[in-house]
């Protein structure tokens, strides 16, 4: 593989820096090393929302849905301020405290996550909500529940740091969460 000067210290290659700055969007996905199982419980999903909220907050990014599964977590983060969000160093973070809650229970995250930069095309609204639902559905894919019990698997959800009340799973979301992300980017 041919390195690039910004990315020497990776083995996934990974696009410039610029193109998860800004207003990107980017599908994060996060395995558990040696895909083990046994950390994910309601109180580990709890501090993970904590976290999420304070690398949200403070690096300006809204996560319409996100997903944790026995093995690995799926995670949609949406930049909404131009200077202010920067998803390789809000990952970075991330991860370092998410290590830090597995390793209180001997789990860890592989050395490196994957992850999809969205293209402006895939940023329409309509292509984009389908992509949150590629990501909401993963529980339903892996056989961990049916299509009934979707809306009942527990760990998963949105977060935008600001706005608790947003529930993935309920009537008019997307009506809710576009108009709160417009209003964040329109105040930055």
């Amino acid at each position: 593989m041919i390195e690039e000067p910004w990315d020497t210290h990776s083995y996934l290659k990974r696009l410039p820096p610029e193109a998860y700055r800004g207003h990107a969007v980017v599908h994060w996905s996060m395995a558990i090393d040696q895909r083990k199982q046994g950390w994910l419980n309601d109180l580990f999903h709890a501090r993970f929302r904590e976290v999420l909220t304070h690398t949200g907050f403070r690096y300006c990014l809204a996560c319409p849905c996100y997903v944790l599964m026995p093995d690995h977590a799926h995670l949609l983060l949406m930049g909404y301020d131009e200077e202010g969000s920067d998803q390789r160093r809000a990952t970075r973070y991330l991860r370092k405290q998410i290590n830090w809650l597995l390793a209180t229970e001997g789990y860890k995250l592989q050395k490196q996550g994957h992850d999809h930069v969205l293209r402006e095309e895939s940023r329409r609204q309509s292509v984009f909500q389908t992509v949150a639902g590629y990501v909401r559905e993963n529980p339903l894919r892996a056989g961990l529940v049916t299509e009934d019990g979707l809306s009942e698997y527990r760990w998963g959800g949105c977060l935008v740091p600001g706005y608790p009340e947003l529930d993935v799973r309920a009537d008019g979301f997307w009506d809710s969460y576009w108009k709160i992300y417009w209003q964040l980017r329109d105040s930055e």
